[in-house]
């Protein structure tokens, strides 16, 4: 017998494809911050305090990295980003 789902009407925490509500919050989240001017200072104080310090945040960096399956194509392209990038159809 196979286990009943849950549908988004019995269990509204449940939203299939992606959680809309929690990555609204977050795009508001980070439009507030931006806004507020504090994005300078908060980047100055991420900074690394001594070279071990930079040496260990650049060896966390580069293990990030070795799982990353590689840079959206779209963003390195001449002209990326959202809408820009032509369809292929097949068709001459």
């Amino acid at each position: 017998m196979k286990p009943k789902q849950q549908s988004s009407e019995s269990n509204p925490d449940l939203q299939g494809e992606g959680n809309y509500t929690a990555g609204r919050h977050y795009n508001e989240a980070t439009k507030q911050f931006v806004d507020s001017g504090k994005v300078d200072k908060a980047a100055a104080s991420a900074k690394p305090e001594s070279p071990k310090q930079e040496r260990d945040m650049k060896r966390a960096e580069q293990e990030g990295k070795s799982h990353a399956k590689g840079e959206d194509p779209q963003i390195t392209q001449p002209g990326g980003g959202r809408g820009t990038r032509e369809k292929k159809t097949g068709k001459s």
